[in-house]
């Protein structure tokens, strides 16, 4: 439970040994705090290099800052201590803050603070854990976008448009009687259509902002000792998965991130698919066939030495790589190209052994995540939340659409709806129920 009017400190620096922490205050106290501890008044937006005392004992000599409210990160009067990054040091600041009635904060605290404050909206305050999550590129991009209000343009910019119109339906409900223009109607419910046709193409677009958010998944299926595990190793150019001339050695599901320009994927390695009375290779295959279903881009591989292709089964958009090349023919991968299959399904020739051919899988993979993800209409939706309620709003107004305008009243309920689903998006409709979820997920400090 957040209570506003305590003063509450973290650590706003990484856990552990460090040439530098930094515990960060907030709230009534913290100047009070701060100069019970350096026995001085500090300037705001002033770093001062002070010693810190309690009851005639040097804790530490620090750098500190004072941001003065409201004009800091959460609205409140927030101090910054910058001391050794010791731990005794940590733990005696943390009794002394303690004593002097401070509070440790909880996960994500200080953001909320700073959206209660009106000094971030939800998505805002969503993208800075986005951002200390960061690990490529594209997530950073992507996340300082969101942080500096991209997202919250776009969707007031939707709310701002279902405010006019529902203004232009009260004037109909209001002056039934009065000489208004006939178009009214159909300029009102082209505007409904046209915002609702946006919408929608932002939650199709929601898809990529996850994937650059969480990371591309490929997913690496075939049959047992295909040799799916052997390019698991040199996709990722590390020995990572065990590879033996056993069939079914791999039994679950391996992950392992790898970078592809500004992008961040991961990639599975997973059990052979066959039918099997073994209990635990039952499991593996059941979980390998679930972990195709929710990726990105499934990657079959195929032994060219094989006699036929039991378990593959491939869909538009996948690759499939006939493995063993060098040791087989071209029968498997001739006869399967003859086949009805998808032009955008592609196919190569490789043998991970003497690296024929991997070269252009990689160039192929490169591509593929280069050309999703890399769209410049940034930024897309990246949480499900954000989706859920999009495809609330386009719920609304499409039933408001359906009314024809022919009972006024209801049609504008339906517009009112579609707002609320913004404002629940900003973080200030259903407050506490959405609130205590998203922030438990940030780190303490922030």
């Amino acid at each position: 439970m957040f209570h506003v009017n305590q003063t509450i400190f973290a650590l706003a620096s990484a856990q552990g040994r460090a040439g530098v922490s930094i515990i960060r205050l907030s709230g009534p106290e913290a100047v009070p705090a701060l100069k019970r501890l350096t026995g001085k008044s500090v300037p705001p937006r002033r770093a001062v290099f002070t010693p810190l005392i309690h009851d005639g004992e040097l804790i530490d000599e620090a750098v500190v800052v004072y941001f003065q409210g409201p004009n800091s990160f959460t609205g409140e009067d927030c101090v910054e201590l910058h001391v050794h990054g010791s731990r005794a040091i940590l733990d005696r600041l943390y009794a002394i803050l303690t004593d002097f009635g401070l509070r440790l904060a909880q996960p994500g605290e200080f953001s909320r603070r700073a959206l209660e404050n009106g000094k971030l909206d939800l998505t805002q305050a969503e993208a800075i854990t986005d951002l200390v999550d960061a690990e490529s590129e594209a997530q950073r991009r992507q996340a300082l976008t969101q942080m500096g209000g991209g997202l919250k343009v776009q969707y007031e910019a939707w709310h701002a448009a279902l405010v006019e119109i529902l203004a232009r339906i009260e004037v109909y409900i209001d002056f039934p009687d009065e000489d208004l223009p006939g178009e009214l109607v159909d300029s009102i419910l082209d505007r409904i259509a046209a915002i609702q046709a946006s919408l929608e193409a932002a939650i199709a677009d929601a898809k990529r902002g996850r994937q650059i958010r969480e990371g591309f998944r490929i997913v690496i299926l075939g049959e047992p000792n295909a040799g799916k595990s052997s390019l698991f190793n040199a996709l990722l150019k590390a020995e990572t998965a065990i590879v033996t001339p056993i069939a079914g050695t791999t039994r679950d599901v391996i992950e392992a991130q790898l970078r592809i320009g500004p992008y961040s994927v991961l990639l599975y390695d997973t059990a052979g698919l066959r039918e099997t009375d073994e209990v635990v290779e039952q499991e593996g295959i059941r979980r390998a066939r679930a972990k195709g279903d929710e990726a990105d881009l499934r990657l079959w591989v195929i032994d060219s030495s094989a006699s036929g292709l039991e378990g593959v089964e491939p869909r538009a958009r996948d690759l499939i790589a006939f493995n063993k090349i060098d040791q087989g023919s071209d029968n498997l991968y001739e006869s399967f190209s003859n086949l009805s299959v998808s032009r955008e399904t592609q196919l190569f020739k490789v043998s991970v052994e003497t690296g024929q051919g991997v070269a252009d899988l990689v160039a192929a993979i490169e591509n593929i995540v280069t050309e999703r993800l890399s769209v410049q209409t940034f930024p897309a939706a990246t949480r499900a939340r954000h989706t859920e309620r999009l495809q609330e709003a386009v719920d609304h107004l499409d039933q408001a659409r359906l009314t024809r305008m022919r009972v006024p009243e209801l049609t504008a309920e339906h517009v009112r709806a579609g707002i609320n689903s913004f404002e629940a998006l900003f973080g200030r409709y259903d407050v506490e129920d959405v609130l205590d979820v998203v922030f438990s997920t940030f780190c303490i400090g922030k």
